[in-house]
């Protein structure tokens, strides 16, 4: 290792622990390590950062954005919780599994796992608090359902991962149903445990002419993911004019159908897309440039060094990956990880035969374990601010939920066919 390579890590780690952003955190210690290594003229940044995000495919990610934000304002997620409820009924624990399932369907609009967390959070936690339920149980339960907004498709996350590797985004949004689906389970499972310990119930009993309405009401709104994961996986459209066809969707939902967008709501949704994905790609840039090192100074090839020299074991490798994501997901932002490691992992999955898609899957469910685990926990913590309350107050209650996020992931580790399952059944 160089000195130039220590002088970058080091210069990385002080910025983290002093909370610089992630983006100035990338870009100031790549600086330091041109300074010092004196290899490269100081342009390199620049040409590295506007490099890593000429990429078409990332033009998705503002728009998914946009799309998520319409339909939550275009009246889509009340809509989703109402037949939530009504089909889930009195039942024990009901509004906290309510709340679930409609995180997991509403992430299959939004794309993300904070926009998930807010957006059911402000209509669910109040009449949660109302029913007696602990707030520190709802954010924790609320977090952690959220974040399945990153593996659930259309996911930015794994926009981002496929860009990045050069893997087929259609088949990582089909390879994300089965572990959504699955956390999802195990989460409400939970729910309804710690519901039962508690006495927590649900809230109007059950009316098959009520779920009948409220399906009826939500129909437009549970055919969007239809429409964006069909249209890419059957090869109608590209992700990226899948995002396109969203916005234009919910536009049309929100405007014509449910009459709820007007001008100027479409303004400040254009603004606050712009403001995201400006903050979005200044990290892409920036960890485009810290990567370039990475590769010059031949860390990709330590790596697969030292874990090929550590087992020949396909299982341990994947576990050993899988630590180090859970470790760096309780203290960095989901899409800096991936851009930082996903080229240093990559000829480890080429050693070890692993598929890229099927990896793929792996980190994200990881990364929403690591939005949830403190002291970072961008997932928890939102879910605490919409909750108005101080994040320990949801440690208590968080570790059943990350006990069953960590367990899907050991499950798909030792039963691969979870994730590629789909993919096969559709080629």
């Amino acid at each position: 290792m160089s000195l130039a390579l220590v002088f970058l890590l080091v210069a990385f780690v002080l910025l983290l622990l002093i909370d610089a952003p992630i983006a100035v955190a990338l870009g100031l210690s790549s600086v330091v390590y041109l300074l010092i290594a004196d290899t490269a003229p100081m342009i390199v940044v620049a040409q590295r950062a506007v490099a890593g995000i000429d990429s078409f495919t990332l033009l998705a990610i503002p728009l998914f954005l946009l799309a998520g934000l319409l339909m939550v304002h275009g009246g889509l997620a009340p809509r989703i919780i109402a037949l939530c409820a009504a089909l889930v009924g009195q039942r024990t624990g009901g509004m906290a599994i309510v709340m679930i399932i409609a995180c997991m369907l509403f992430g299959s609009l939004s794309g993300s796992g904070v926009a998930d967390v807010v957006a059911i959070g402000t209509m669910m936690l109040p009449a949660m608090r109302e029913r007696g339920y602990d707030p520190g149980f709802s954010a924790a339960a609320l977090g952690c359902a959220g974040s399945l907004g990153t593996v659930i498709p259309p996911s930015i996350v794994l926009i981002v991962y496929g860009t990045v590797t050069n893997s087929s985004v259609g088949q990582l949004f089909v390879g994300g149903i089965v572990p959504g689906l699955l956390l999802g389970l195990g989460l409400m499972l939970v729910a309804w445990v710690q519901s039962r310990r508690f006495g927590w119930s649900g809230g109007e009993p059950f009316d098959r002419a009520r779920l009948a309405a409220a399906a009826k009401d939500a129909a437009l709104a549970l055919l969007a993911p239809v429409i964006i994961v069909g249209g890419i996986r059957s090869g109608i459209f590209t992700p990226t004019e899948a995002a396109g066809i969203g916005v234009a969707y919910a536009l049309f939902v929100g405007v014509f159908v449910y009459r709820s967008l007007n001008l100027r709501t479409i303004f400040r949704l254009l603004r606050d897309t712009t403001e995201t994905t400006g903050a979005i790609l200044l990290v892409i840039a920036a960890a485009s440039v810290f990567g370039w090192i990475l590769a010059a100074e031949r860390v990709p090839q330590l790596a697969v060094a030292g874990i090929t020299q550590t087992t020949d074991s396909r299982i341990v490798a994947l576990l050993l990956m899988m630590a180090v994501l859970l470790v760096l997901g309780t203290f960095m932002e989901s899409i800096a990880i991936i851009l930082i490691l996903a080229p240093v992992f990559l000829p480890i999955l080429g050693h070890y035969g692993i598929d890229p898609v099927y990896f793929g899957i792996l980190l994200t469910v990881n990364l929403a374990i690591g939005a949830n685990t403190p002291p970072l926990g961008i997932d928890l913590m939102a879910a605490c601010r919409v909750a108005g309350i101080p994040m320990s107050r949801a440690f208590g209650h968080l570790i059943p939920f990350l006990g069953v996020m960590v367990a899907v992931l050991i499950l798909m580790i030792l039963v691969p066919g979870l994730v590629t399952g789909l993919n096969d059944l559709m080629q």
